[in-house]
């Protein structure tokens, strides 16, 4: 979890090359992800995000879709955003 946290902030803060990234992730993907490893991942970026203020509104309406379910069914929320 410890060098998930470090290589994700390093991602995420820029000191990192697109080809780093690139190999990170093809490595992590061969590998596979534990849940640890996924863990300190979803710890930094949610560390890293910036919080977006809304007031409450009728017409907010929230589009986000994560479009990794495999599903294989149409994605509503990418075709609205």
């Amino acid at each position: 979890k410890e060098e998930m946290i470090a290589v994700m902030r390093a991602i995420m803060t820029g000191e990192t090359t697109d080809a780093q990234n690139a190999g990170f992730l093809v490595g992590l993907q061969m590998k596979g992800v534990k849940p640890a490893e996924l863990l300190g991942g979803a710890t930094v970026m949610r560390e890293l995000a910036t919080a977006v203020k809304v007031s409450p509104s009728p017409y907010l309406v929230d589009t986000c879709g994560t479009g990794g379910s495999g599903s294989n069914k149409f994605n509503v929320s990418t075709a609205s955003a």
